[in-house]
């Protein structure tokens, strides 16, 4: 009987390990999911060569001081903006970021090649527009985040955002050592203190990914009086760019 129940909780214990070993190979595919590019033309494609990769940036390029660079969520093809930005920014140039693996865009999405790329197209953006207003939404609002904290952007939006992406997986995978497995943490709240543009944080009401908590615990990183909280009603997580007011909430940090 004894050796039964030895081999019974030698077989959990292996079981469990085989599990942990799962999450920590596959962690990637559970967070991203790459997308195709649904819009797009030549006149509205720009090809950005970084050291390793060749990105695909869906882009309205003008001779303006403005311009909005933009960091799509996890399974959006930011594509999709272009046109609604478009008409709510005219005097704005638009460059909406495919990651890596995204839209065209070669490689693999890692936070690290992310950041890196992130930060050199708006190097790259800047050069041409003094006046960067950064979006990011949802994954995004990690990439944002980061970018204002060095970078001198000239206005951060952040939609639906988090203040760690640890500490939602954690919550998510209880039962595993996540702080051990993760190698994709997108710790918002971090870098939030180091960001000296005014900032719009806009929620929805009802976001069934992202939990409001999250998104007032960054809020709370901000420094006192830089960053505004703003939530949207009867939106979720994918609807908060249906409603009426997004575009407008956008526009009123201008």
């Amino acid at each position: 009987m004894v050796r039964v129940i030895t081999l019974l909780a030698a077989l959990v214990v292996l079981g469990y390990l085989a599990l942990c070993a799962a999450l920590f190979i596959f962690q990637r595919s559970l967070i991203y999911y790459p997308q195709p590019r649904s819009m797009g033309t030549a006149a509205t494609t720009l090809h950005f060569k970084v050291t390793d990769a060749d990105l695909v940036v869906t882009a309205r390029q003008m001779a303006s001081p403005n311009a909005i660079l933009y960091f799509g969520g996890n399974a959006e093809d930011v594509s999709s903006n272009l046109q609604s930005f478009s008409a709510a920014f005219p005097a704005h140039a638009i460059y909406l970021l495919h990651y890596r693996g995204y839209g065209g865009s070669t490689g693999s999405p890692t936070e690290k090649a992310i950041q890196s790329d992130a930060l050199a197209l708006f190097d790259h953006v800047r050069k041409k527009h003094p006046n960067v207003m950064v979006i990011g939404r949802s994954l995004g609002s990690g990439v944002a985040v980061q970018v204002a904290s060095q970078r001198p952007v000239s206005r951060l939006v952040l939609v639906t955002p988090y203040n760690s992406l640890q500490e939602l997986a954690v919550r998510q995978f209880p039962y595993f050592p996540v702080k051990w497995l993760l190698t994709d943490r997108f710790e918002s709240g971090e870098y939030a203190p180091q960001v000296t543009a005014p900032t719009l944080l806009v929620t929805a009401e009802h976001d069934e990914v992202i939990p409001m908590w999250s998104s007032r615990q960054l809020f709370a990183r901000f420094n006192q009086g830089s960053a505004r909280f703003e939530i949207l009603p009867g939106t979720s997580h994918n609807t908060v760019s249906m409603s009426p007011r997004y575009l407008e909430l956008l526009q009123s940090i201008l």
